[in-house]
């Protein structure tokens, strides 16, 4: 059996175990080393984050059985995308998908800032009133069915094979619950590592309820991105400890923190100014409640 082959068909066991070693490895470096106290009930939100995960993660494997991987193997069966009008090694083969796919996942986060609809949907994901590992897959199942079929196209465009797609995978997985951890690394292990890498102390910056934080520092794993496109933001005005979490009309437990309101916000409020061309907030958006008011909610945090 090649590693291709290996690979394709122990795909399912290898993303379930890196996801369970990962987010083990975080839970226990959180409850050591926590970078913010929580303001809500643990329990409460993981049960509540953690189900909505589950619920995407059955709706995935209801409409798309196959996946990613699936759609990779059927583009390289009928010779589809770019790398496959190419003899490349495996190694350069991966390095160039695996970059590539995480610049099309920056360009949708950008995206999911800028339109209204999209804001909408992705909110769910900003309006966690807490930052830790769960935060990192809590998004609404509309959201993650449109991220699939961008992930399905990029798949078909680039002509990214089995293995590549399951390394981004597992990779895109792993630093989506690294860089969302209530952690922080050593300051000068922080300065090497974002260097190349999205950390939690830069990625949390995108968390701010302030308009201009939440809107930079899109990327998930290549920090270059952001850098690049300048959406940079090396530090929150308020520090990691003292900054304000979620988004500001958005700060009802029903809402942030319990299941049925997060599969119910994207469908409240009116839209008007939204995440990434909000430019001022008045005490009464700070304050109010969206079934309350006719204005959408502007500006959250990733």
């Amino acid at each position: 059996m090649t590693f291709t082959e290996f690979v394709a068909q122990y795909e399912l066991a290898i993303r379930l175990f890196f996801f369970f070693t990962v987010f083990a490895v975080m839970a226990w470096w959180e409850v050591k080393a926590p970078r913010r106290a929580l303001t809500l009930s643990k329990t409460v939100r993981w049960a509540n984050n953690l189900g909505l995960v589950f619920l995407n993660s059955f709706i995935l494997r209801l409409l798309f059985p196959a996946a990613a991987v699936g759609v990779a193997a059927f583009a390289a069966e009928h010779g589809w995308g770019l790398l496959n009008y190419y003899t490349l090694p495996l190694g350069l083969t991966v390095l160039i998908c695996v970059v590539a796919m995480d610049f099309v996942i920056y360009l949708q986060h950008v995206l999911v800032h800028a339109v209204p609809t999209l804001w909408r949907l992705h909110r769910v994901h900003h309006a966690d009133l807490d930052y830790d590992v769960t935060t990192g897959a809590r998004f609404h199942p509309i959201e993650i069915i449109l991220s699939m079929l961008i992930k399905f196209a990029t798949i078909i465009v680039l002509g990214a094979p089995v293995v590549a797609v399951v390394i981004f995978e597992v990779v895109l997985n792993a630093m989506a619950m690294f860089n969302h951890g209530n952690v922080g690394l050593p300051r000068w292990l922080e300065r090497i590592v974002r260097l190349l890498l999205v950390t939690p102390d830069m990625h949390r910056v995108h968390h701010s309820t302030e308009d201009n934080e939440t809107n930079s520092n899109f990327g998930f794993n290549l920090s270059i991105w952001d850098r690049l496109f300048g959406t940079y933001i090396a530090q929150p005005r308020a520090g990691h400890r003292g900054m304000c979490i979620g988004i500001h009309k958005f700060r009802q437990p029903r809402w942030a923190t319990w299941l049925p309101g997060m599969l119910l916000m994207p469908f409240v409020g009116k839209i008007s100014g939204y995440a990434i061309n909000r430019r001022e907030w008045s005490k009464t958006d700070d304050q109010s409640d969206p079934l309350d008011t006719s204005s959408e909610p502007g500006s959250g945090g990733r």
